[in-house]
């Protein structure tokens, strides 16, 4: 429910309906004041990005693209392609990266987030402030895309990273 909660695009009301099995819940939307858009990736935490590209280009025969280095969030990325969506493939840049951080409690690197697209990523920071969702940051960032993003706190979101990006 939390998760659900941390990704409502508008105020819900449950409604029930009476059917042959019993009573079912279901929920309608409201009132729109953003909207979420599709999953643009999931994020990997890589301990060795030379070896993780390698799997994905050489191995699994992914269209995979340029190192790209982005000091101002302390990582290096490389995105794979996936046709529908992409992964992105995180590595620590610098002395103050927090995927430094994430690889030292997990070695073996692993899934660090999910980013899913928004039409309005300001009118989502005020909805989900008003319903207690905490943003990692008081003003969206340029991101990898070249786009305002800004992350969700996992402990809102049902233990998942949500990165929010402009579509």
């Amino acid at each position: 429910m939390a998760m659900f909660r941390c990704l409502s695009r508008a105020v819900l009301q449950l409604r029930h309906v009476p059917s042959i099995t019993g009573t079912q819940s279901y929920c309608t939307k409201t009132d729109k004041i953003w909207s979420l858009g599709k999953l643009n990736h999931v994020a990997i935490a890589v301990p060795n990005l030379e070896k993780a590209v390698a799997l994905y280009r050489d191995v699994l025969k992914g269209e995979v693209s340029a190192q790209m280095d982005l000091p101002e969030h302390g990582v290096t990325t490389v995105f794979v392609n996936l046709g529908n969506t992409k992964l992105e493939l995180l590595y620590p840049l610098g002395d103050k990266s927090p995927i430094q951080g994430f690889l030292d409690k997990k070695p073996g690197g692993g899934m660090h987030h999910i980013c899913i697209e928004v039409d309005d990523v300001k009118a989502a920071m005020k909805d989900l402030a008003e319903h207690k969702v905490r943003a990692l940051g008081k003003e969206p960032q340029i991101g990898a895309h070249g786009k305002p993003v800004i992350f969700l706190h996992p402990k809102d979101c049902g233990g998942v990273l949500v990165e929010l990006e402009q579509a």
